[in-house]
């Protein structure tokens, strides 16, 4: 028995489980950092305890201050969430030894599964269909390269502790393999504090699906249907469905037992999912066993009408699964979306900054889980989701148009995010058409509008100009009614992207303004004037009416940062108007720049060195992944400012190259 559960994570999964938790009569107790004291999940919990400073090892990996935190609390549960601690076995084992009832499978099972080379050996043994590969003891290269080269090209290799495809890499030949081995070894031990590599055959175009199992300690486990997350970006899922428009129902069912039969083989008790790659005929390999709550869980609560977590607590209390498996029905389809702060134009980026509006709307079948709020500020030390969106329907086009809508009604000003390139997702034929495999965005959506960076057009750049004006003249009493005013034309300089917008406000009657933007665009695209029309301004939207359209767009102002809602798509205008010209730096100037607050875990070059325009220089740590910053010059190398270990700041100044004349690239 226990009654009081301590959730071991922040952000959306701590929100998410602290209401379940409440929702079954038991008291919590949230966790955070110095840099999340004012998160959501701080206040929604009956008490809190802070951990430490904002880096993971000082806070949320930090097992010691856990633990004191369950002392001082008086926490005789633990639920880990997912990430962090929740797949540590030494600390499940230390919550044990103190009498606290870690949420969760037996140290042995995550021992296991925890290893991706251990664990396969366990399914081999236990006649689960695995991938063909290599999981030996022996790590050096020599090793790896040998056996590589035997199981034949391309080859998967796989961090053995690892997971989000972190320490992942795909070498297609073999000159490709020492290097993809070299970063994928790093990244590993970077992420997990380990090394260990797997090799595997490389299942060109599966399918991912994954069976969520439950088990409990008297022995009973059932299968909840699956989950299709074969959209994946860099081996991070994007969008995750239930059921999955590929399997039948004959193949979930041979799937469902597969899984169950890998975590009976191991003890299992708890949550578990067993993820799977599938073919185009239908056969299926052991991919991982994930020992803990999964992020897409929803998807599978949504098409079951079950709470996973209040399960998780019922089974971690002693009690028996509550329902058998010709008792579990599934109901409808369900898709999930993850909204990440990231800047898919460049390279999916994660980004950093003040959250200065975000709003969720509300509908049936809608739900959205996230640990976030206005004001709150977005740092480079954690994961860079922010929210999960998920819908259902009672069949998969109605969830999918939920969902489409769902993110087109989403407003979050502030950082740069993923939801232009979510919407694009759902929309694409491949994916209505339940064909899209892993190979979907590499095949679809290299050229996607989503992924370039946007520049607006003529009318999002009037709508700017328009609201700038009225926020110009809102607290000018003397211009109360200021759109009946006299015309007479405004200029205004504005800053999109790297485009500069200049144009002029002209007030006519009745409300009207007419927008001169010039001939062409800095592009060479031919512009015309626009004539809007306002119907109604508040302080957060614009009612407005064009060409005799009436629609409405959101916004907010942050200083000199306009953020503009059109057509499912945010636009961040700078006004620069009453700005004091700067001088202009030129591009490829040879100074390289910190692209986020994060760590230096590799130097490549060093003073003196001759480089060339796009060499990797240095690479940088943020937000869990590594991320190469390259040359933008070609020349010699002045000064490297930074060594491998430093935390450094957003635009500090890494490397200083020195442009040869005649080789700027």
């Amino acid at each position: 028995m226990f009654t009081k559960v301590l959730i071991a994570n922040r952000g959306e999964i701590a929100a998410r489980v602290i209401r379940s938790a409440a929702a079954s009569g038991y008291a919590t107790v949230a966790v955070y950092s110095e840099a999340d004291q004012d998160a959501p999940h701080v206040t929604l919990a009956d008490e809190a305890v802070c951990i430490g400073e904002a880096t993971v090892a000082e806070s949320y990996l930090n097992s010691e201050k856990i633990l004191h935190a369950c002392e001082i609390s008086g926490a005789d549960a633990v639920h880990p969430g997912y990430g962090f601690l929740s797949e540590n076995a030494e600390f499940a084992r230390q919550c044990e030894t103190k009498g606290i009832t870690f949420i969760g499978p037996p140290t042995a099972a995550i021992e296991l599964m925890g290893s991706k080379r251990l664990s396969k050996i366990a399914m081999l043994e236990a006649d689960v269909p695995c991938i063909p590969g290599y999981e030996g003891e022996a790590q050096d290269d020599d090793t790896l390269i040998k056996e590589a080269k035997a199981i034949g090209f391309p080859v998967m290799i796989k961090a053995s502790a690892g997971g989000g495809g972190r320490g992942m890499r795909l070498a297609e030949n073999a000159e490709q393999l020492p290097a993809q081995l070299k970063t994928a070894r790093s990244e590993a031990q970077n992420s997990f504090g380990s090394g260990e590599l797997i090799l595997e055959k490389a299942v060109i175009q599966p399918r991912h699906i994954e069976i969520q199992v439950f088990c409990d300690k008297h022995g009973n486990a059932v299968y909840l249907g699956e989950r299709d997350c074969s959209i994946q970006r860099r081996h991070q899922k994007v969008v995750e469905e239930a059921p999955s428009p590929f399997v039948s129902q004959e193949l979930r069912q041979r799937m469902g037992k597969a899984a169950v039969q890998a975590a009976q083989s191991c003890n299992y008790v708890g949550a578990g999912t067993v993820e799977f790659l599938v073919d185009a005929n239908h056969s299926f390999y052991f991919l991982e066993m994930n020992t803990r709550l999964q992020v897409e869980h929803p998807v599978t609560e949504m098409i079951t009408g079950l709470d996973l977590v209040d399960w998780q607590l019922q089974i971690a209390a002693g009690e028996p699964l509550p329902l058998h498996q010709e008792e579990i029905q599934l109901d409808g389809h369900a898709m999930e979306v993850r909204l990440y702060a990231e800047d898919p134009a460049a390279e999916f980026m994660p980004q950093t900054g003040k959250i200065i509006r975000w709003d969720k709307p509300v509908g049936e079948g809608v739900r959205i889980d996230d640990g976030i709020r206005a004001h709150q500020t977005v740092s480079p030390h954690y994961d860079p989701m922010l929210a999960k969106v998920i819908c259902h329907g009672k069949n998969r086009e109605e969830a999918r148009r939920r969902l489409v809508r769902t993110l087109e009604q989403s407003t979050l000003f502030g950082v740069t995010t993923n939801q232009h390139f979510l919407r694009n997702i759902l929309w694409h034929q491949t994916f209505i058409d339940g064909q899209a495999t892993t190979a979907f965005l590499a095949e679809h959506f290299q050229d996607d509008p989503s992924i370039k960076t946007q520049h607006g057009n003529t009318l999002t750049h009037a709508l700017a100009a328009v609201i700038l004006l009225h926020h110009q003249y809102a607290s000018d009493k003397s211009h109360f009614n200021w759109w009946s005013a006299q015309s007479c034309d405004v200029p205004y300089e504005l800053r999109i992207g790297e485009n500069l917008v200049e144009l002029s406000v002209a007030t006519l009657a009745d409300g009207q303004f007419k927008v001169n933007l010039g001939a062409s665009d800095s592009d060479g695209n031919e512009q015309k004037d626009v004539t809007i029309r306002i119907v109604d301004i508040q302080p957060n939207s614009l009612l407005y009416t064009v060409e005799n359209v009436r629609k409405k767009v959101d916004y907010a102002i942050d200083a000199d940062l306009l953020y503009l809602k059109f057509d499912a798509q945010t636009y961040c205008y700078q006004d620069l108007t009453h700005e004091v010209p700067e001088s202009e730096s030129s591009a490829g100037d040879g100074t390289v720049l910190a692209s986020m607050d994060g760590a230096i875990v590799d130097i490549q070059v060093e003073s003196g060195q001759s480089v060339t325009k796009g060499q990797t220089l240095v690479v940088l740590e943020a937000m869990k992944m590594e991320h190469p910053l390259v040359a933008d010059c070609s020349g010699v190398v002045e000064t490297v400012s930074v060594k491998p270990g430093d935390q450094v700041k957003i635009r500090q100044v890494l490397v200083q190259i020195r442009v040869v004349e005649g080789e700027t690239g």
